[in-house]
């Protein structure tokens, strides 16, 4: 594999719960593996319909924030078409349109280059699958 590009899989378990899971701290550790000091992207990409990518401040109440604007926008309940898994799992399905699968940082150094309170995080409010994968993948 070239030097200039890798990729690795993050497996999780985020549980049968909704959850944000921050990623920094493997995002910063695959970088300190893989970017060598060198500036690039780093690109991450969740292949699930059923979740998305933010960046925000995480341990300040913005992760139970961020869920309660979810209900508040997008309801578990049974108005949705897609019917198939717990009550209002519809709305799992239409997540990744108000929090994309996807994301691409810069890396400057070969670190993550942040805001001070910004972190990168899975956001999974499916709670029938437990297990998520998250692909990283460093462009430098």
């Amino acid at each position: 594999m070239s030097h200039s590009f890798t990729t690795r899989v993050l497996d999780l378990t985020t549980g049968s719960r909704e959850t944000v899971t921050d990623l920094t701290r493997a995002c910063e550790e695959f970088l300190t593996e893989t970017a060598a000091g060198r500036d690039g992207l780093l690109n991450l990409f969740v292949p699930h319909a059923t979740a998305g990518l933010a960046v925000l401040e995480t341990g300040s109440g913005s992760d139970s924030d961020l869920l309660a604007t979810l209900h508040h926008l997008l309801p578990a309940d049974d108005r949705w078409q897609h019917r198939h898994g717990t009550p209002g799992h519809g709305r799992d399905h239409v997540l990744p349109a108000f929090l994309p699968p996807h994301a691409t940082l810069p890396v400057l150094g070969g670190r993550l280059s942040l805001g001070t309170w910004q972190s990168v995080c899975l956001v999974d409010t499916n709670k029938d699958k437990d297990n998520r994968q998250v692909r990283l993948s460093f462009l430098g």
